[in-house]
Protein backbone atom coordinates (compact mmCIF):
# COMPACT_ATOMS: atom_id res chain seq x y z
CA UNK A 1 0.00 0.00 0.00
CA UNK A 2 1.22 3.62 -0.62
CA UNK A 3 2.53 5.48 2.42
CA UNK A 4 -0.63 8.02 1.87
CA UNK A 5 -3.22 4.87 1.69
CA UNK A 6 -4.50 5.19 5.01
CA UNK A 7 -4.83 8.64 5.22
CA UNK A 8 -6.83 9.07 1.64
CA UNK A 9 -9.23 6.03 3.14
CA UNK A 10 -9.93 7.51 6.20
CA UNK A 11 -10.43 11.16 4.11
CA UNK A 12 -13.37 9.17 2.01
CA UNK A 13 -14.95 7.77 5.22
CA UNK A 14 -14.78 11.37 6.51
CA UNK A 15 -16.61 12.17 3.52
CA UNK A 16 -18.77 9.20 3.30
CA UNK A 17 -19.99 9.91 7.19
CA UNK A 18 -20.66 13.10 6.57
CA UNK A 19 -23.22 13.04 3.23
CA UNK A 20 -24.85 10.23 5.19
CA UNK A 21 -25.16 13.16 7.99
CA UNK A 22 -26.81 15.57 5.92
CA UNK A 23 -28.39 13.20 4.20
CA UNK A 24 -30.34 12.18 7.45
CA UNK A 25 -30.08 15.67 8.07
CA UNK A 26 -32.51 16.73 5.40
CA UNK A 27 -35.08 13.82 5.85
CA UNK A 28 -35.63 14.90 9.22
CA UNK A 29 -37.92 17.16 7.74
CA UNK A 30 -41.54 17.43 7.02
CA UNK A 31 -42.42 15.77 3.42
CA UNK A 32 -46.10 14.99 3.53
CA UNK A 33 -46.11 11.71 5.57
CA UNK A 34 -46.72 11.02 9.14
CA UNK A 35 -43.89 9.20 9.90
CA UNK A 36 -40.47 9.28 9.70
CA UNK A 37 -37.89 6.04 9.18
CA UNK A 38 -34.58 7.74 9.60
CA UNK A 39 -33.76 10.74 11.28
CA UNK A 40 -30.31 12.58 12.32
CA UNK A 41 -31.16 11.80 16.31
CA UNK A 42 -28.93 7.99 15.52
CA UNK A 43 -26.36 10.59 16.14
CA UNK A 44 -27.04 11.31 19.80
CA UNK A 45 -27.95 7.81 20.33
CA UNK A 46 -24.63 6.94 19.71
CA UNK A 47 -23.08 9.62 21.34
CA UNK A 48 -21.63 8.13 24.58
CA UNK A 49 -21.96 11.76 26.54
CA UNK A 50 -25.49 11.85 26.06
CA UNK A 51 -25.97 8.48 27.33
CA UNK A 52 -23.87 9.31 30.47
CA UNK A 53 -25.69 12.71 31.30
CA UNK A 54 -29.00 11.33 31.06
CA UNK A 55 -28.60 8.26 32.90
CA UNK A 56 -27.03 10.28 35.46
CA UNK A 57 -30.04 12.97 35.68
CA UNK A 58 -32.59 10.48 35.23
CA UNK A 59 -30.78 7.80 37.64
CA UNK A 60 -31.57 4.92 34.92
CA UNK A 61 -30.88 3.97 31.21
CA UNK A 62 -32.99 4.92 28.70
CA UNK A 63 -33.39 1.73 25.88
CA UNK A 64 -33.15 4.14 23.08
CA UNK A 65 -29.73 5.34 24.01
CA UNK A 66 -27.79 1.63 23.38
CA UNK A 67 -26.10 2.66 20.50
CA UNK A 68 -23.74 4.41 22.72
CA UNK A 69 -22.47 1.33 24.29
CA UNK A 70 -21.19 -0.19 21.19
CA UNK A 71 -19.56 2.89 21.14
CA UNK A 72 -17.79 2.91 24.06
CA UNK A 73 -17.23 -0.68 22.99
CA UNK A 74 -15.69 -0.36 19.76
CA UNK A 75 -13.79 2.66 21.34
CA UNK A 76 -11.89 0.21 23.91
CA UNK A 77 -10.78 -1.63 20.82
CA UNK A 78 -9.83 0.68 17.50
CA UNK A 79 -9.02 3.68 20.56
CA UNK A 80 -10.28 7.84 19.65
CA UNK A 81 -11.29 6.36 15.42
CA UNK A 82 -14.65 8.21 16.04
CA UNK A 83 -13.49 11.84 16.34
CA UNK A 84 -10.85 10.87 13.47
CA UNK A 85 -12.65 8.71 10.90
CA UNK A 86 -16.79 9.58 11.65
CA UNK A 87 -17.46 12.38 13.42
CA UNK A 88 -19.80 15.40 10.79
CA UNK A 89 -18.28 18.23 13.40
CA UNK A 90 -14.78 16.57 12.85
CA UNK A 91 -14.96 16.58 9.03
CA UNK A 92 -16.47 19.97 9.09
CA UNK A 93 -13.67 21.40 11.29
CA UNK A 94 -11.50 19.70 8.72
CA UNK A 95 -13.04 21.75 5.91
CA UNK A 96 -12.92 24.60 7.59
CA UNK A 97 -9.49 24.84 9.02
CA UNK A 98 -8.55 23.51 4.98
CA UNK A 99 -10.29 27.13 3.81
CA UNK A 100 -8.36 28.76 6.24
CA UNK A 101 -5.28 27.47 4.67
CA UNK A 102 -4.57 25.13 8.06
CA UNK A 103 -3.96 21.88 5.90
CA UNK A 104 -1.15 23.95 3.90
CA UNK A 105 0.74 24.54 7.31
CA UNK A 106 3.61 22.62 8.30
CA UNK A 107 6.57 23.05 11.17
CA UNK A 108 6.70 22.43 14.29
CA UNK A 109 3.16 22.88 16.06
CA UNK A 110 2.84 24.44 20.00
CA UNK A 111 1.11 21.99 22.15
CA UNK A 112 -1.86 23.91 23.41
CA UNK A 113 -1.77 24.05 27.30
CA UNK A 114 -5.44 24.54 27.28
CA UNK A 115 -6.52 20.64 26.97
CA UNK A 116 -7.42 20.52 30.51
CA UNK A 117 -10.91 22.70 29.51
CA UNK A 118 -12.59 19.53 27.65
CA UNK A 119 -11.59 17.40 30.62
CA UNK A 120 -13.14 19.99 33.03
CA UNK A 121 -15.96 20.58 30.75
CA UNK A 122 -16.58 16.53 30.89
CA UNK A 123 -16.27 16.49 34.85
CA UNK A 124 -18.79 19.50 34.76
CA UNK A 125 -21.33 18.15 32.92
CA UNK A 126 -21.24 14.73 34.49
CA UNK A 127 -21.72 16.19 38.43
CA UNK A 128 -24.48 18.56 37.12
CA UNK A 129 -26.32 15.48 35.53
CA UNK A 130 -26.34 14.12 38.72
CA UNK A 131 -28.61 17.33 39.94
CA UNK A 132 -30.89 16.43 37.11
CA UNK A 133 -29.64 19.64 35.57
CA UNK A 134 -28.35 19.75 31.54
CA UNK A 135 -26.12 21.83 30.36
CA UNK A 136 -25.08 19.57 27.41
CA UNK A 137 -26.86 21.38 24.70
CA UNK A 138 -24.73 23.93 24.94
CA UNK A 139 -21.27 21.65 24.72
CA UNK A 140 -22.18 18.40 23.20
CA UNK A 141 -20.81 18.80 19.08
CA UNK A 142 -23.54 17.14 18.01
CA UNK A 143 -25.93 19.30 19.82
CA UNK A 144 -24.51 22.62 18.82
CA UNK A 145 -24.32 21.00 14.66
CA UNK A 146 -27.72 20.14 14.34
CA UNK A 147 -28.57 23.16 15.98
CA UNK A 148 -26.60 25.36 14.35
CA UNK A 149 -27.27 23.92 10.94
CA UNK A 150 -31.02 23.90 11.59
CA UNK A 151 -32.20 27.36 13.10
CA UNK A 152 -29.41 28.91 11.33
CA UNK A 153 -27.91 27.76 8.07
CA UNK A 154 -30.88 25.89 7.06
CA UNK A 155 -32.91 28.69 6.71
CA UNK A 156 -30.48 30.96 5.42
CA UNK A 157 -29.65 28.56 2.76
CA UNK A 158 -33.45 28.21 2.11
CA UNK A 159 -33.64 31.86 2.23
CA UNK A 160 -30.31 33.29 -0.36
CA UNK A 161 -31.09 30.06 -2.61
CA UNK A 162 -34.94 31.09 -3.09
CA UNK A 163 -34.34 34.61 -3.13
CA UNK A 164 -31.78 34.35 -6.20
CA UNK A 165 -34.08 31.87 -7.95
CA UNK A 166 -37.13 34.04 -7.52
CA UNK A 167 -35.20 36.84 -8.27
CA UNK A 168 -34.26 35.06 -12.13
CA UNK A 169 -38.05 34.17 -12.36
CA UNK A 170 -39.58 37.68 -11.79
CA UNK A 171 -36.68 39.86 -13.27
CA UNK A 172 -34.74 37.87 -15.82
CA UNK A 173 -34.70 37.12 -18.98
CA UNK A 174 -37.54 34.58 -20.46
CA UNK A 175 -34.69 31.76 -21.67
CA UNK A 176 -32.91 32.15 -18.24
CA UNK A 177 -35.96 31.09 -16.35
CA UNK A 178 -36.38 28.11 -18.41
CA UNK A 179 -32.92 27.26 -17.66
CA UNK A 180 -33.15 27.39 -14.21
CA UNK A 181 -36.52 26.43 -12.85
CA UNK A 182 -35.16 23.03 -13.94
CA UNK A 183 -32.61 23.38 -11.32
CA UNK A 184 -35.16 24.78 -9.16
CA UNK A 185 -37.34 21.52 -9.11
CA UNK A 186 -34.63 19.62 -8.53
CA UNK A 187 -33.00 21.65 -5.43
CA UNK A 188 -37.01 21.60 -3.65
CA UNK A 189 -37.33 17.97 -4.12
CA UNK A 190 -33.59 17.06 -2.69
CA UNK A 191 -31.57 19.94 -1.12
CA UNK A 192 -33.68 22.56 0.01
CA UNK A 193 -35.69 22.25 3.03
CA UNK A 194 -39.57 21.97 3.22
CA UNK A 195 -40.29 25.53 3.80
CA UNK A 196 -38.90 28.28 5.33
CA UNK A 197 -37.96 28.06 8.49
CA UNK A 198 -37.75 31.18 11.29
CA UNK A 199 -36.90 30.29 14.85
CA UNK A 200 -35.47 32.22 17.55
CA UNK A 201 -31.86 32.21 18.91
CA UNK A 202 -30.98 31.66 15.24
CA UNK A 203 -28.05 34.48 15.69
CA UNK A 204 -26.97 32.54 18.49
CA UNK A 205 -27.19 29.24 17.46
CA UNK A 206 -25.93 29.88 13.89
CA UNK A 207 -22.66 31.91 15.37
CA UNK A 208 -21.97 29.26 18.14
CA UNK A 209 -21.00 26.61 14.90
CA UNK A 210 -19.01 29.45 13.35
CA UNK A 211 -17.04 30.26 15.82
CA UNK A 212 -16.20 26.62 16.79
CA UNK A 213 -14.85 26.56 13.42
CA UNK A 214 -13.10 29.49 13.10
CA UNK A 215 -11.19 28.24 16.50
CA UNK A 216 -9.39 26.86 13.74
CA UNK A 217 -7.50 30.31 13.18
CA UNK A 218 -5.57 29.30 16.26
CA UNK A 219 -4.60 26.09 15.38
CA UNK A 220 -5.80 22.33 13.79
CA UNK A 221 -8.55 20.68 15.28
CA UNK A 222 -8.48 23.30 18.59
CA UNK A 223 -11.84 22.82 19.31
CA UNK A 224 -11.23 18.78 19.44
CA UNK A 225 -8.18 19.25 21.33
CA UNK A 226 -8.98 21.72 23.72
CA UNK A 227 -12.83 21.95 24.21
CA UNK A 228 -14.73 19.11 23.20
CA UNK A 229 -16.12 17.30 25.95
CA UNK A 230 -17.15 13.99 24.00
CA UNK A 231 -13.51 13.96 22.49
CA UNK A 232 -12.22 14.01 26.38
CA UNK A 233 -14.64 10.99 26.68
CA UNK A 234 -13.83 9.30 24.08
CA UNK A 235 -10.28 10.07 24.79
CA UNK A 236 -9.86 8.65 28.56
CA UNK A 237 -11.76 5.13 27.39
CA UNK A 238 -9.08 4.81 24.76
CA UNK A 239 -6.40 5.33 26.87
CA UNK A 240 -7.72 1.46 27.19
CA UNK A 241 -7.98 0.73 23.96
CA UNK A 242 -6.40 -2.29 22.13
CA UNK A 243 -5.11 -0.63 18.90
CA UNK A 244 -1.96 1.11 19.56
CA UNK A 245 0.67 2.69 17.22
CA UNK A 246 4.62 1.45 17.23
CA UNK A 247 6.74 2.98 17.70
CA UNK A 248 5.06 4.70 20.60
CA UNK A 249 7.60 7.25 20.66
CA UNK A 250 8.26 9.86 17.89
CA UNK A 251 12.21 9.41 16.66
CA UNK A 252 14.50 11.37 18.31
CA UNK A 253 16.52 12.12 15.07
CA UNK A 254 13.19 12.52 13.09
CA UNK A 255 10.22 14.94 14.41
CA UNK A 256 8.00 14.78 10.95
CA UNK A 257 5.56 13.10 12.93
CA UNK A 258 5.52 15.27 16.02
CA UNK A 259 5.84 18.37 14.43
CA UNK A 260 2.58 17.65 11.71
CA UNK A 261 0.33 16.01 13.98
CA UNK A 262 -3.05 17.71 13.66
CA UNK A 263 -4.02 17.40 17.32
CA UNK A 264 -0.74 17.72 18.99
CA UNK A 265 -1.21 14.06 20.26
CA UNK A 266 3.18 13.31 21.12
CA UNK A 267 4.69 15.16 24.37
CA UNK A 268 6.63 18.39 24.03
CA UNK A 269 8.17 18.62 27.10
CA UNK A 270 11.76 18.29 27.60
CA UNK A 271 12.68 14.67 29.82
CA UNK A 272 12.47 11.08 29.31
CA UNK A 273 9.03 11.30 28.33
CA UNK A 274 9.64 13.78 24.98
CA UNK A 275 8.36 12.46 22.16
CA UNK A 276 5.74 9.80 23.56
CA UNK A 277 2.63 9.42 22.09
CA UNK A 278 -0.47 10.98 24.16
CA UNK A 279 -2.97 8.08 23.41
CA UNK A 280 -6.19 10.00 24.55
CA UNK A 281 -5.06 12.41 22.06
CA UNK A 282 -4.43 10.62 18.90
CA UNK A 283 -7.59 10.35 16.61
CA UNK A 284 -5.50 7.73 14.46
CA UNK A 285 -6.00 9.45 11.48
CA UNK A 286 -3.00 7.94 10.06
CA UNK A 287 -1.19 10.89 8.92
CA UNK A 288 2.05 10.16 11.14
CA UNK A 289 2.51 6.64 8.74
CA UNK A 290 2.80 9.07 5.53
CA UNK A 291 5.10 11.65 7.19
CA UNK A 292 7.77 8.64 8.52
CA UNK A 293 10.60 9.08 6.04
CA UNK A 294 11.52 4.89 7.12
CA UNK A 295 8.04 3.59 6.50
CA UNK A 296 8.01 2.08 9.95
CA UNK A 297 5.55 3.78 11.63
CA UNK A 298 2.11 1.28 11.96
CA UNK A 299 -0.61 0.48 14.27
CA UNK A 300 -1.21 -2.75 15.81
CA UNK A 301 -3.35 -4.59 18.32
CA UNK A 302 -1.96 -5.15 22.02
CA UNK A 303 -2.54 -5.65 25.35
CA UNK A 304 -3.88 -2.26 26.97
CA UNK A 305 -0.81 -0.75 29.01
CA UNK A 306 -0.69 0.90 32.69
CA UNK A 307 -2.45 4.21 31.45
CA UNK A 308 -0.87 7.77 32.07
CA UNK A 309 -2.68 10.72 34.04
CA UNK A 310 -5.20 12.98 31.69
CA UNK A 311 -4.03 16.76 31.39
CA UNK A 312 -5.80 18.29 33.94
CA UNK A 313 -4.53 18.84 37.99
CA UNK A 314 -6.42 18.05 40.88
CA UNK A 315 -7.36 21.09 41.98
CA UNK A 316 -8.60 22.24 38.55
CA UNK A 317 -10.72 19.02 37.94
CA UNK A 318 -12.40 19.58 41.65
CA UNK A 319 -13.02 23.31 40.42
CA UNK A 320 -14.97 21.72 37.60
CA UNK A 321 -17.05 19.49 39.73
CA UNK A 322 -17.76 21.99 42.29
CA UNK A 323 -19.33 24.35 39.48
CA UNK A 324 -21.17 21.27 38.45
CA UNK A 325 -22.83 21.02 42.09
CA UNK A 326 -22.96 24.84 42.40
CA UNK A 327 -24.86 25.91 39.04
CA UNK A 328 -27.71 23.95 39.70
CA UNK A 329 -28.24 24.64 43.03
CA UNK A 330 -27.73 28.39 42.18
CA UNK A 331 -30.51 27.80 39.18
CA UNK A 332 -33.14 26.69 41.50
CA UNK A 333 -32.66 29.83 43.87
CA UNK A 334 -33.07 31.74 40.66
CA UNK A 335 -36.37 33.72 41.12
CA UNK A 336 -38.44 32.04 38.14
CA UNK A 337 -38.42 28.69 40.65
CA UNK A 338 -40.69 30.25 42.96
CA UNK A 339 -43.13 31.76 40.75
CA UNK A 340 -46.34 29.46 40.56
CA UNK A 341 -47.29 29.96 36.68
CA UNK A 342 -45.78 28.59 33.56
CA UNK A 343 -46.76 29.91 30.41
CA UNK A 344 -44.37 27.76 28.56
CA UNK A 345 -46.23 25.03 26.21
CA UNK A 346 -44.55 22.32 25.86
CA UNK A 347 -44.72 19.91 22.96
CA UNK A 348 -47.40 16.89 23.09
CA UNK A 349 -45.70 13.72 24.89
CA UNK A 350 -43.26 15.70 26.75
CA UNK A 351 -42.64 14.76 30.19
CA UNK A 352 -43.40 16.75 33.25
CA UNK A 353 -41.30 19.80 33.40
CA UNK A 354 -37.91 18.52 36.09
CA UNK A 355 -37.55 15.13 34.37
CA UNK A 356 -37.97 17.42 30.39
CA UNK A 357 -35.54 19.64 31.62
CA UNK A 358 -33.37 16.71 32.98
CA UNK A 359 -33.60 14.59 29.76
CA UNK A 360 -33.83 17.38 26.84
CA UNK A 361 -30.09 17.14 25.00
CA UNK A 362 -31.20 20.77 23.71
CA UNK A 363 -30.97 19.23 19.61
CA UNK A 364 -33.41 21.25 17.99
CA UNK A 365 -34.60 18.52 15.83
CA UNK A 366 -38.37 18.57 17.38
CA UNK A 367 -38.16 22.33 16.51
CA UNK A 368 -36.77 21.40 12.94
CA UNK A 369 -39.68 19.07 11.98
CA UNK A 370 -42.39 20.77 13.28
CA UNK A 371 -44.99 21.42 10.44
CA UNK A 372 -46.12 24.61 11.41
CA UNK A 373 -42.87 26.04 12.58
CA UNK A 374 -44.45 26.95 16.19
CA UNK A 375 -41.82 24.86 18.41
CA UNK A 376 -39.53 27.20 19.13
CA UNK A 377 -36.21 27.52 21.18
CA UNK A 378 -36.99 28.84 24.58
CA UNK A 379 -34.57 32.03 25.52
CA UNK A 380 -32.71 32.99 28.79
CA UNK A 381 -36.36 34.33 30.27
CA UNK A 382 -37.05 31.20 31.25
CA UNK A 383 -33.78 30.62 33.36
CA UNK A 384 -30.58 29.48 31.70
CA UNK A 385 -31.56 25.57 32.60
CA UNK A 386 -34.22 25.70 30.32
CA UNK A 387 -32.31 27.69 27.42
CA UNK A 388 -33.12 25.84 23.39
CA UNK A 389 -35.32 23.77 25.13
CA UNK A 390 -38.79 23.71 22.80
CA UNK A 391 -41.75 25.55 23.62
CA UNK A 392 -44.92 26.40 21.18
CA UNK A 393 -45.30 29.81 20.29
CA UNK A 394 -49.05 29.87 18.63
CA UNK A 395 -48.78 33.15 16.97
CA UNK A 396 -46.04 31.77 15.23
CA UNK A 397 -47.40 27.94 14.69
CA UNK A 398 -49.69 25.72 16.23
CA UNK A 399 -49.87 22.22 17.00
CA UNK A 400 -51.14 20.08 13.91
CA UNK A 401 -53.97 17.78 15.51
CA UNK A 402 -52.54 14.45 13.61
CA UNK A 403 -48.88 15.44 13.72
CA UNK A 404 -46.79 13.48 16.42
CA UNK A 405 -43.42 14.00 14.06
CA UNK A 406 -41.70 15.59 17.16
CA UNK A 407 -41.97 12.50 19.02
CA UNK A 408 -40.89 10.49 16.23
CA UNK A 409 -37.20 12.53 16.05
CA UNK A 410 -36.65 12.90 19.92
CA UNK A 411 -33.85 11.14 20.57
CA UNK A 412 -33.89 10.56 24.58
CA UNK A 413 -37.70 10.25 24.63
CA UNK A 414 -37.81 13.32 26.24
CA UNK A 415 -40.87 14.12 23.80
CA UNK A 416 -42.72 10.54 24.43
CA UNK A 417 -44.12 8.71 21.52
CA UNK A 418 -47.73 8.97 21.42
CA UNK A 419 -50.30 7.15 18.88
CA UNK A 420 -52.29 9.57 17.40
CA UNK A 421 -55.43 8.88 19.04
CA UNK A 422 -53.65 9.73 22.56
CA UNK A 423 -51.87 12.77 21.16
CA UNK A 424 -55.16 13.74 20.69
CA UNK A 425 -56.28 13.95 24.13
CA UNK A 426 -52.85 14.65 25.44
CA UNK A 427 -53.03 18.41 27.41
CA UNK A 428 -50.28 20.91 26.40
CA UNK A 429 -52.21 23.57 28.28
CA UNK A 430 -55.32 25.61 28.23
CA UNK A 431 -57.47 28.28 26.35
CA UNK A 432 -58.75 31.49 27.37
CA UNK A 433 -60.23 34.41 26.41
CA UNK A 434 -59.14 38.49 26.77
CA UNK A 435 -62.23 39.98 26.88
CA UNK A 436 -60.69 43.16 26.23
CA UNK A 437 -59.45 42.44 23.05
CA UNK A 438 -62.16 39.55 21.88
CA UNK A 439 -64.60 41.33 19.03
CA UNK A 440 -67.80 39.96 20.50
CA UNK A 441 -66.85 41.01 24.03
CA UNK A 442 -65.39 44.45 23.48
CA UNK A 443 -66.98 45.81 20.39
CA UNK A 444 -69.90 43.37 20.23
CA UNK A 445 -69.01 41.88 16.79
CA UNK A 446 -69.88 38.51 15.83
CA UNK A 447 -66.51 36.56 15.23
CA UNK A 448 -66.83 32.87 14.99
CA UNK A 449 -62.61 31.81 13.99
CA UNK A 450 -61.58 30.28 16.78
CA UNK A 451 -64.27 28.11 17.35
CA UNK A 452 -64.43 27.38 13.01
CA UNK A 453 -60.79 26.06 13.69
CA UNK A 454 -60.99 24.06 17.28
CA UNK A 455 -59.91 20.83 15.93
CA UNK A 456 -61.30 18.51 18.77
CA UNK A 457 -63.72 16.04 18.13
CA UNK A 458 -66.25 17.94 20.75
CA UNK A 459 -65.65 21.34 20.03
CA UNK A 460 -63.42 23.09 23.08
CA UNK A 461 -64.84 26.81 22.26
CA UNK A 462 -68.80 27.36 22.51
CA UNK A 463 -70.62 29.79 21.80
CA UNK A 464 -73.38 32.22 24.47
CA UNK A 465 -75.68 34.32 22.73
CA UNK A 466 -76.75 37.20 24.42
CA UNK A 467 -78.96 40.52 23.43
CA UNK A 468 -76.89 43.55 23.11
CA UNK A 469 -77.57 47.22 21.84
CA UNK A 470 -77.21 48.18 18.19
CA UNK A 471 -76.35 52.01 16.87
CA UNK A 472 -79.70 52.76 16.19
CA UNK A 473 -80.57 51.47 19.36
CA UNK A 474 -82.16 48.02 18.58
CA UNK A 475 -81.30 44.89 19.79
CA UNK A 476 -79.02 42.03 18.40
CA UNK A 477 -77.99 39.09 19.25
CA UNK A 478 -74.05 38.11 19.40
CA UNK A 479 -72.56 34.97 19.79
CA UNK A 480 -70.10 35.04 22.60
CA UNK A 481 -67.06 32.35 22.69
CA UNK A 482 -66.42 30.36 25.58
CA UNK A 483 -63.80 28.01 26.44
CA UNK A 484 -64.88 24.66 27.68
CA UNK A 485 -62.16 23.43 29.90
CA UNK A 486 -62.21 20.01 30.17
CA UNK A 487 -61.72 19.37 26.35
CA UNK A 488 -59.16 21.85 25.56
CA UNK A 489 -56.03 20.58 25.04
CA UNK A 490 -53.77 23.58 24.30
CA UNK A 491 -53.38 22.88 20.22
CA UNK A 492 -52.99 26.74 20.08
CA UNK A 493 -54.76 26.67 16.38
CA UNK A 494 -57.07 29.27 18.17
CA UNK A 495 -54.61 31.96 19.16
CA UNK A 496 -53.14 31.23 15.88
CA UNK A 497 -55.93 32.07 13.25
CA UNK A 498 -57.53 34.62 15.89
CA UNK A 499 -57.88 38.23 13.47
CA UNK A 500 -57.14 40.51 16.03
CA UNK A 501 -54.24 42.25 15.44
CA UNK A 502 -51.01 41.97 17.69
CA UNK A 503 -51.57 39.93 20.97
CA UNK A 504 -54.32 37.52 20.12
CA UNK A 505 -57.95 37.62 21.84
CA UNK A 506 -57.76 34.39 22.79
CA UNK A 507 -54.35 32.88 24.68
CA UNK A 508 -53.32 29.26 25.01
CA UNK A 509 -51.00 28.84 28.48
CA UNK A 510 -49.04 25.91 29.59
CA UNK A 511 -50.32 23.21 31.50
CA UNK A 512 -48.79 24.15 34.47
CA UNK A 513 -50.58 27.86 34.43
CA UNK A 514 -53.24 28.54 37.09
CA UNK A 515 -55.58 31.13 35.25
CA UNK A 516 -58.43 32.47 36.88
CA UNK A 517 -62.28 31.06 36.06
CA UNK A 518 -63.24 34.18 35.22
CA UNK A 519 -60.52 34.12 32.30
CA UNK A 520 -62.64 32.90 30.01
CA UNK A 521 -63.34 29.50 31.16
CA UNK A 522 -67.12 28.09 30.84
Amino acid sequence: MGKNFWKRLRQATQILCFFIFLVLFRLTDYSGADTIPYAVNILFRIDPLVGACVTLATQSFIQLLWPCILMVGLTLVLGRFFCGWICPMGTLIDLAGKGMGQGQKTGKAPKAALGFIKYALLAFLLVSSLFSVQFLGFFDPFALLVRGMAFGADPLFYALTTGVFDKIYLSGPAWLSDLTEPVYEILKSFVLPHKQGFFYLSFLSFFLLAGILALEIFGKRFWCKNICPLGALYGLVSKFSLLKRHPAKACKKCSLCETNCPMNAFETEEGEARGRLIREECTLCMDCMGYCPRRITTFKFGLPEMPQPVDISRRKLLAAGLAGVCLPVLGRTHALSKLPDNGLIRPPGALDEPDFLAVCVRCGECMKVCITNGLQPVGIERGIEAMFTPGLVPRLGYCEFNCTLCSQVCPTHAIGALPVKEKHAFVMGKAWFDKDRCLPYSENKNCIVCEEHCPVHKKAILFDQVKVPGDAGEIRLVKRPRVVEERCIGCGICENVCPVPGAAAIRVAGRDSRISPGSGYA
